[in-house]
C-alpha cells in the first residue's frame, strides 16, 4: 500500500533517512511530505516509531482528471469504501485544495460525503454518518488543479503531539521540530557528550534529545486512527509494542538545562517526568545573561533563543545575545553550538563565524538553526569583536550624556521624572529617547532608502548598548518600538504583552504608563506645558477634552477644579486607561464623565457650551463624516466649525497637532469670526527645544 508521511518544511530530508532505517521504501519527497510503500504493520510501526512526521495517510486513489463538481462525486462515488469501513460506522470529510471550478472546500467537501453515502445507499441500502468531532474514519482529499487526491487518516491526531506537554513556555517549539534540532545538532554521534541548553523553556529539546538517545517512544501508548480500520489485527500491534519497549536503552545521559523562569523550569521537570527521562536531565534556574562553565569536558549547546515575541523587548535581546556571545567564547571553548532563532542581526551579536545553517518552519515562523564550532581560531579571531559595531557610536553616547546634564537643574526644579534626553540630535542615529523613572524608551524613526538595513541593525544595537549604559538603566528595563519585517506569518500573531504598568507625575498629576506593550506609552511627554495650561486655567470651567487618548489633559483639568469635566475617544481601552488615571488621582464626581465615539460624529452633533477646549487631532484617521480620511491640514476649518458651536462666548481652545509643516488657514478662520494665536513655542519644554517639530499650537478664540 501507499502512504504519505506529513512533516514542517526544512524536515522532509530527515524524515526521508528515518523512513530508510525503518527498511521503507520511499516513492516520492515532496516540500513537507514524502510517500513510501509499506504493508500494515511496517506502516504501523513507523507511526509508533517516528520522530520526525506529523501526520500520516493512506492513499485510496488519485486522479488528474477532476475538473468540476460531477468528476468530484464520481470519483469519491467508485470507489471501495467497503474496505476501509462499514454503513455503521461514522465519518467526516477533510478536503483541501481548489480549482478554477471548485473555489469551495467546504461545497467539495460535501460533495465527496455525497459520493460515499450513495456508495452504500447502492450497496447496503443504509447510510453511515457524519460525525466532525470523533468520526470512526476521517477521509482526506487534496486538490490541486485538477489533480485530486483521497486518502484515509492512518495515524490520527498530529504525532508531533507526544503527551508529555501539558503546559508550555514562550515561544513553545513543536516536538517533531526539536527531533530535527537535536539531529542536526551531531550531539546523537556521541551522547556520552554533555548536552546543555541555557534557554531550556518547557525542556522540549533536552526531552526529544534524552528519547532519542535511550530509543524512548512517546507514542507508545497513544490512540491511532489505524485501529478503527478493518486491516487491524491487535495481537500483531501488541507485538510490535512489545519488541519497542524491550528496545528501551538506560544509558546514562549527561543533560542540563537552565531558564531564568522557575514556574516555566517546574514545567520542565514534570514534562520530562511524564517521558519518563527526569533521571536523565539536571534542570536548573539561571539566567542566560550570566553563563558560566556548565562541564569540563566539551559538548554541545542547543537551544531555542528568545526571539522577540514580546513587543518592545529588544533591549533585552541585543543585551542576551552580547552576554552570551561573550560567556561562550570565555567558558564553552571546544564546544560546538547549534542555536535556534529568527533574527539574523541578533546572531552577528554573538561575534562569532557560523559554520552551518539549517532552515526550518515552527508552525507559521521562518526559523534558522546557525551552528558554531568554538574552536581556538574562532575564539581568539573574535575576542578584539567585541564590543560597539561602530566607532562613532560614542558620539551618541556623548550626545545622550551631555543632554542629560543640561536637562538636570529644570528636571530637579519642576519634578519631572518623565522626559525627553535625545531626538535624532545626530542624524546617523535617528532614535528618540525618552526615560521613565527607572525606565527608558527607544523610538527608531524610519530611516532614508539608501540606508543599509544592516548598518541601520547595527546603529541601534549600539544605541541600545548606550542607553543602558550613559543612563544607567538596565537593559530589561528598556523597551525599544522598532521597524522591523516580520517573518512567516508572524506579522499576524499577537505579541505577548507584559503588563507591566508604571507611574510618573508632573505638575502634581499622577498617570499610570505602559512602556512595553503599545506602540505609545499613554503619556504625551511633549503636551506637558500645555497640560499645565490647562490645570492653572480650568477652574470653575467646563472642560471638554476630544481624541483624548488616556485623559492626562482632563486629570489635569479636574486637578484645577474645572466645574465640569467630559473626556472623549473612541478606543474604549484608552477611555478605561483614563478612568484609572482619575482614580489614581483619587478624582471622583459625577461631573467628570467619559464617552466612547467617534470625535468627528460626535462633535456634529454636540450640544451645550465648554469654556475650555481641548483639540488634539491625530494627522489622518479614517472616520465616516469625511468623504476619505480625515486630514488635519486639510479638515482642520470643517473640524473648527463644529468646535465653534460649542465653545462658549469668552471660551478658550486650544488646538494642537503634529502634523510637520501644518498651516493653519487664517482666512478660514477669519470667515468663522474666530482668532488664533500660536502658542508652539510656549508648549515645548526644555527636552523638546531640539525638535521644534514635535507639534503646533494655538490659543482660540471668538473674534
Amino acid at each position: 500500500m501507499q502512504f504519505i508521511a506529513l512533516t514542517s518544511i526544512g524536515i522532509e530530508h530527515l524524515l526521508a533517512e528515518e523512513l530508510q532505517q525503518a527498511g521503507l521504501e520511499l516513492v516520492k519527497q515532496n516540500v513537507g511530505s514524502i510517500r513510501f510503500n509499506a504493508d500494515n504493520l511496517a506502516a504501523q510501526k513507523f507511526c509508533l516509531t517516528t520522530r520526525f512526521a506529523t501526520r500520516v495517510m493512506l492513499m485510496i486513489d488519485e486522479s488528474e482528471e477532476i475538473k468540476d463538481k460531477a468528476a468530484l462525486y464520481k470519483f469519491a462515488r467508485f470507489q471501495a469504501w467497503q474496505d476501509w469501513f462499514g454503513p455503521t460506522q461514522t465519518f467526516a470529510i477533510e478536503f483541501n485544495g481548489t480549482n478554477t471550478e471548485l473555489k469551495n472546500t467546504q461545497f467539495s467537501g460535501l460533495v465527496i460525503k455525497d459520493g460515499i453515502v450513495d456508495y452504500f445507499n447502492d450497496l447496503y441500502e443504509q447510510r453511515p454518518n457524519v460525525d466532525k468531532t470523533d468520526p470512526n474514519i476521517r477521509v482526506i482529499a487534496k486538490l490541486n488543479k485538477n489533480k485530486c487526491a483521497l486518502y484515509i487518516d492512518y495515524s490520527g491526531p498530529r504525532l508531533s503531539d507526544r503527551g508529555y506537554r501539558t503546559r508550555q513556555g514562550k515561544a513553545p517549539i513543536r516536538e517533531h521540530l526539536a527531533a530535527a534540532l537535536v539531529k542536526r545538532s551531531g550531539w546523537l554521534e556521541d551522547t556520552t557528550r554533555p548536552l546543555f541548553d541555557p534557554c531550556c523553556g518547557s525542556g522540549t529539546l533536552l526531552i526529544e534529545a534524552a528519547c532519542m538517545a535511550n530509543n524512548i517512544y512517546s507514542n507508545l501508548n497513544r490512540e491511532f486512527a489505524f485501529k478503527r480500520l478493518p486491516s487491524f489485527r491487535k495481537a500483531k500491534f501488541d507485538e510490535i509494542q512489545a519488541e519497542l519497549k524491550s528496545a528501551q536503552k538506560d544509558n546514562k545521559l549527561w543533560i542540563i538545562g537552565s531558564d531564568f523562569d522557575q514556574k516555566v523550569v517546574a514545567v520542565a521537570e514534570q514534562n520530562a517526568q511524564r517521558a519518563g527521562v527526569s533521571e536523565h536531565i539536571q534542570f536548573s534556574v539561571k539566567d542566560a545573561n550570566a553563563l558560566g562553565q556548565v562541564a569540563k569536558r566539551s559538548g554541545v549547546v542547543l537551544s531555542n533563543l528568545p526571539y522577540g515575541e514580546r513587543l518592545g523587548s529588544m533591549a533585552e535581546l541585543v543585551n542576551l545575545y552580547r552576554n552570551m556571545g561573550i560567556a561562550f567564547k570565555k567558558h564553552f571553548k571546544e564546544w560546538r553550538l547549534a542555536l535556534l532563532g529568527t533574527d539574523d542581526s541578533l546572531f552577528k551579536l554573538l561575534k562569532l563565524s557560523r559554520e552551518k545553517r539549517y532552515k526550518f518552519k515552527n508552525g507559521p515562523i521562518d526559523v534558522e538553526l546557525n551552528m558554531y564550532e568554538l574552536n581556538e581560531r574562532q575564539v581568539t579571531q573574535n575576542e578584539q569583536k567585541v564590543g560597539l559595531n561602530f566607532e562613532g557610536s560614542t558620539a551618541f553616547a556623548n550626545r545622550l550624556k551631555k543632554n542629560k546634564q543640561a536637562l538636570k537643574s529644570w528636571l530637579k526644579n519642576e519634578q519631572i521624572n518623565a522626559y525627553r534626553v535625545y531626538d535624532a540630535d545626530i542624524p546617523e542615529y535617528n532614535v528618540a529617547v525618552d526615560v521613565y523613572n527607572d525606565s527608558a524608551v527607544i523610538f527608531e524613526y524610519a530611516a532614508p532608502k539608501e540606508i543599509d538595513d544592516n548598518v541601520a541593525q547595527k546603529r541601534l544595537q549600539d544605541v541600545i548598548t548606550l542607553t543602558a549604559e550613559q543612563l544607567q538603566i538596565a537593559p530589561q528595563n528598556i523597551a525599544v518600538k522598532v521597524r522591523k519585517k516580520q517573518k512567516g506569518e508572524s506579522q499576524y500573531t499577537a505579541m505577548d504583552k507584559q503588563n507591566r504598568y508604571d507611574t510618573v507625575e508632573e505638575f502634581g498629576a499622577k498617570f499610570k504608563v505602559n512602556l512595553f506593550d503599545y506602540l505609545d506609552t499613554g503619556l504625551f511627554l511633549d503636551h506637558r506645558l500645555a497640560r499645565r495650561y490647562i490645570q492653572q486655567n480650568a477652574k470653575d470651567k467646563r472642560f471638554l477634552n476630544l481624541f483624548s487618548y488616556t485623559g492626562s489633559a482632563s486629570v489635569h483639568a479636574a486637578i484645577g477644579d474645572a466645574k465640569s469635566v467630559m473626556t472623549v475617544d473612541m478606543s474604549k481601552t484608552y477611555l478605561k486607561w483614563a478612568e484609572e488615571n482619575f482614580a489614581l488621582n483619587n478624582l471622583k464626581n459625577p461631573r467628570y464623565r467619559f464617552e466612547q465615539a467617534d470625535c468627528l460624529k460626535w462633535l456634529e452633533h454636540a450640544q451645550g457650551q465648554y469654556d475650555l477646549i481641548f483639540l488634539d487631532p491625530p494627522t489622518f484617521s479614517n472616520s465616516k463624516r469625511m468623504k476619505d480620511v480625515f486630514d488635519v491640514q486639510r479638515d482642520h476649518i470643517q473640524l473648527l466649525t463644529w468646535v465653534k458651536k460649542i465653545l462658549s462666548p469668552k471660551g478658550v481652545l486650544i488646538f494642537s497637532n503634529n502634523k510637520r509643516g501644518f498651516k493653519i488657514d487664517e482666512v478660514g478662520l477669519i470667515g468663522l469670526g474666530l482668532k488664533a494665536q500660536n502658542i508652539s513655542n510656549e508648549t515645548l519644554s526644555p527636552d523638546f527645544k531640539r525638535n521644534k517639530q514635535i507639534h503646533n499650537s494655538w490659543l482660540i478664540t471668538h473674534g
